[in-house]
């Protein structure tokens, strides 16, 4: 009976090195949050300033009498960059420190395929998303940063928690959804980016991070 319950356990210390070493588990819960907590900030800012229905795909609402449309899409485009970089920073603050608490190193091999899955079809969308800006169609960049973004966890799964998987999908059906109800883009947006990451943040702490009372 014992003996059993050893090679039970043996077992179950060589599933949890194989997970390890295959993916990336130093992915921090309150990363998700602070990030959908600056994106719902940014969204606050764009909203205060142009209207809630402003990115709609005939006419920019509001815009037209207080904000000029160059003037708005500059300024959605300078919020949207900020709230990059702070999400960032953040994201790579959480996940470090978890790392140094859990005793690993946040460089390796899995976060370099897990960076590498993700990059390719970030930088596809950040691209697709340049042209449309080109082309005066920003209106799109709202749901195409959704589809691309939820393509990129879906690619980066496989190198990390199953959690993000979830993400991916809802990201990405939350971006198609959003083609069909353009005078909607800020709030998909904001729900994308901000509601859902805190979702996904709050139950990534829960289930693989508070410690047990």
């Amino acid at each position: 009976m014992n003996e059993s319950r050893e090679h039970l356990q043996t077992l179950s210390d060589i599933r949890s090195m194989m997970e390890r070493s295959s993916r990336f588990l130093s992915l921090s819960g309150l990363s998700g949050v602070s990030a959908g907590v600056i994106a719902l900030a940014g969204a606050a800012v764009v909203y205060m300033r142009v209207g809630l229905s402003s990115y709609s795909g005939s006419y920019y609402g509001s815009v037209g009498n207080s904000v000029s449309r160059s003037a708005a899409d500059q300024f959605f485009v300078t919020v949207a960059v900020v709230v990059l970089i702070a999400a960032l920073l953040s994201g790579v603050f959480f996940t470090v420190r978890k790392a140094r608490r859990q005793g690993q190193s946040v460089w390796n091999q899995t976060s370099r395929r897990l960076l590498w899955a993700m990059l390719v079809p970030l930088a596809a969308g950040g691209i697709f998303c340049l042209v449309l800006l080109l082309h005066n169609l920003i209106w799109l960049v709202f749901p195409g940063t959704l589809i691309f973004y939820g393509l990129a966890l879906l690619s980066g799964s496989r190198y990390t928690v199953r959690d993000v998987e979830s993400l991916g999908y809802c990201e990405v059906g939350l971006g198609l959804l959003a083609l069909f109800f353009p005078g909607y883009n800020l709030l998909t947006w904001a729900v994308g980016f901000g509601v859902l990451h805190i979702v996904y943040g709050l139950t990534m702490y829960y289930k693989y991070e508070r410690s047990p009372a």
